[in-house]
């Protein structure tokens, strides 16, 4: 006679059982993390794009700016938001191009420049290459005693092209480039004497941009 005690049976779960609370709610926090971490993905913020081009030293309001809505992620505090407030005097101090978003290192007081545009008007046309954000060479070539020009010297090496417009040459009227290129502080004499006394100017593009 087989006297083994019967094999315990496995019983119905009970709504009472701490265990089947405790999966639930496993799963439901499992669902709130995905469903929160794919509605931050396709998060989309208000943020500036530059309406034309901005350079360097350009005063700023509203009106320079067009709003899209992107995605951002990590990178959300290093653009400038739809909505932020802009400063009365602000600046560009870094140039941004056209339909680009605006970084918010790019927007600044005009006490934050240190470079600041200078007009360079010149005769020859310019390499196809040269537009603004380019970098350019600008050499010079002083008057000597004998109507002519001295050996030209570089005197803006990899200065940064802010703006471009045609312009009439003073020698017969004829049409010249007028660039706006930016100039440090301790730049700014030698080139201002040069100009203050006609020297004869000519830019060469720098595709490295060197200094």
């Amino acid at each position: 006679m087989d006297r083994r005690p019967p094999a315990p049976r496995l019983g119905k779960p009970s709504w009472k059982d701490p265990r089947l609370f405790i999966g639930i709610l496993l799963v439901l926090a499992s669902v709130t993390s995905v469903v929160a971490l794919v509605g931050g993905a396709d998060k989309s913020v208000p943020v500036y794009v530059a309406a034309d081009a901005l350079v360097v030293g350009q005063s700023i309001d509203v009106s320079s700016f067009d709003v899209v809505q992107v995605r951002l992620g990590d990178a959300d505090e290093k653009y400038l938001r739809a909505g932020a407030a802009i400063a009365p005097n602000a600046v560009t101090v870094r140039m941004v191009p056209k339909g680009e978003l605006v970084p918010a290192s790019s927007i600044g007081g005009a006490d934050a420049l240190d470079r600041k545009p200078a007009p360079v008007t010149v005769a020859e046309p310019l390499p196809k290459e040269v537009a603004v954000g380019t970098h350019v060479d600008v050499w010079v070539a002083l008057p000597d005693e004998h109507n002519g020009f001295k050996e030209p010297i570089l005197l803006l090496p990899g200065a940064e092209v802010a703006a471009l417009s045609e312009s009439s040459t003073s020698l017969g009227g004829g049409k010249g480039t007028q660039l706006m290129v930016l100039v440090t502080d301790s730049q700014m004499p030698k080139f201002l004497g040069a100009v203050a006394n006609k020297a004869k100017v000519s830019v060469v593009w720098n595709p490295g941009g060197s200094k």
